[in-house]
């Protein structure tokens, strides 16, 4: 019988292979950016591809989570992150052999395959390496700690680097990582438990339209920005993400052994933990996007200066991390996950009516929405697991990951979507003139407060739901013997 670890000490080989992944997840993108006017360069790139170099790592990242999620809880969760941190090293290895933009773009989705692959898994082998939830959330705080010192650090420890060494070296950082995450995975974790995984077929079916649809919610959004909301192509691909949806709903209520079962995202705990996942994720992206473009175009910021400005928000993100074991120890795990999951709405209403009276209140707002984010990150992943019987942790990840990913792409949308309707002109033709100005002011208010009215419907009907989940942790099982203390 498996023996839980009394102390986060005695996982510590575990919990370093388990943060390693999370690293290259938050790292991979952030210290790339820095690198793409130079690989434009070097590559003879178009703004397009460039584009994709990004882009392809997002969209097959998250398109496959779901999928990936479901293989894992039935060929063993250990076993499908060796495998894809041993992709991870080969495609991050691979970079120093890519000559063109097109090959690139092959090792990014090469790569988003591979995390894909780890992500789902590196939650849920946490949450199952303790069975007392006050060691589980600090398991937690403990990963994504060092995933947000990662997303913190990356552009500068990029920019750094290029100084010095080609932009190959920013992606090559990450085979060290899939190394280490490989030696701590493989020695700190035991194999899987076939008691504790799914038996039933795997429903490709279900899997084929849930990737489908979500791809599609995924790159709609950057076609809004693009192309704006007068071309075709944004809508109706935005039409194929909700034919498809629709049709995986249906698929999964009829299949007989469905990818994700529907009557366990019913359950309280995940309804609610999914519900305010996906409000973060449409706050944080939408005001992010809103914040830059008036940083840099309506106060004349440099892109240096306006990385600073964001300085509010990269400290709460690193320190806020301390804040969470007193939070959940004083409130209890589901009063602080409301309570940050409020924080991140209240935040996003200050920036929306407050936003462009000065940065003292963007400020503000970035406080709010980054204390708000650096626990319901936690804690909301926590909620969704507890709700889930062990044989479906990893695709319970993966939903969580996915309503992250697809509600951050529907609030860039959306963003996107208003300024492009009430602002007239060129958006980077600055200096604008006062009409221009005065315009730009309206739409992101207008943006602001669509957004945060969506994102409070999001957390009070989570709110709502997770009422009903004192009660029963699981559909499955009785509840932790700790929860609401930590």
């Amino acid at each position: 019988m498996r023996t839980s670890p009394r102390s986060l000490r005695e996982a510590w080989v575990a919990l370093a292979g388990l943060s390693a992944v999370f690293l290259f997840e938050m790292l991979d993108n952030s210290i790339l950016t820095v690198a793409l006017p130079t690989i434009g360069r070097e590559l003879h790139a178009s703004a397009t591809a460039l584009q994709w170099v990004t882009a392809a790592y997002a969209v097959v990242f998250g398109g496959l989570m779901l999928a990936f999620g479901a293989v894992a809880d039935r060929y063993g969760r250990r076993r499908v992150m060796l495998i894809g941190l041993a992709l991870l090293a080969v495609a991050s290895l691979a970079t120093a052999f890519v000559t063109t933009a097109e090959e690139l773009i092959a090792v990014r989705v090469a790569m988003g395959v591979a995390a894909a692959m780890t992500t789902p898994g590196s939650a849920a082998l946490a949450f199952r390496l303790f069975d007392d939830d006050r060691l589980r959330v600090r398991a937690f705080n403990v990963i994504s700690t060092v995933g947000i010192v990662g997303l913190a650090i990356g552009p500068t420890v990029g920019g750094f680097a290029l100084a010095i060494a080609p932009w190959q070296a920013l992606l090559l950082v990450n085979v060290p990582i899939a190394l280490l995450a490989m030696a701590g995975v493989w020695s700190g974790i035991a194999p899987d438990d076939a008691a504790g995984l799914n038996t039933d077929p795997v429903d490709v079916a279900g899997a084929v339209l849930g990737t489908a649809a979500i791809v599609a919610a995924l790159v709609a959004p950057t076609l809004f920005v693009d192309e704006g909301a007068g071309a075709w192509a944004p809508w109706a691909l935005t039409a194929a993400a909700v034919a498809a949806a629709v049709l995986f709903v249906l698929r999964e209520r009829s299949a007989r052994h469905p990818i994700v079962d529907l009557k366990l995202v019913a359950h309280p705990l995940v309804s609610s933990g999914l519900a305010f996942k996906a409000a973060t994720g449409l706050a944080i992206a939408g005001a992010g996007y809103l914040m830059t473009l008036q940083m840099q175009l309506d106060w004349g910021w440099s892109a240096g200066l306006a990385s600073l400005g964001m300085l509010p928000q990269v400290v709460v993100l690193i320190a806020g991390g301390a804040l969470l074991n007193p939070l959940v120890k004083r409130f209890g795990l589901e009063l602080t996950g409301r309570l940050s999951a409020v924080a991140v709405v209240a935040g996003l209403a200050v920036y929306a009516l407050l936003g462009r009276h000065g940065y003292l209140w963007v400020a503000v707002a970035l406080v709010l929405m980054a204390a708000g984010l650096r626990l319901v990150g936690v804690l909301a992943g926590t909620s969704v697991l507890r709700g889930l019987p062990e044989s479906r942790t990893s695709i319970g990840v993966a939903l969580t990951d996915t309503a992250s990913q697809v509600s951050s792409g529907a609030g860039l949308a959306a963003a996107g979507t208003i300024l492009a309707a009430m602002f007239t002109g060129p958006l980077t033709a600055t200096p604008w003139t006062a009409g221009q100005t005065a315009e730009f002011h309206g739409a992101l208010t207008a943006a602001g407060l669509t957004l945060t009215v969506v994102a409070a419907a999001l957390v009070g009907w989570g709110i709502l739901r997770g009422a009903g989940g004192r009660s029963s942790a699981s559909p499955t099982r009785p509840a932790p013997a700790h929860t609401g203390s930590a």
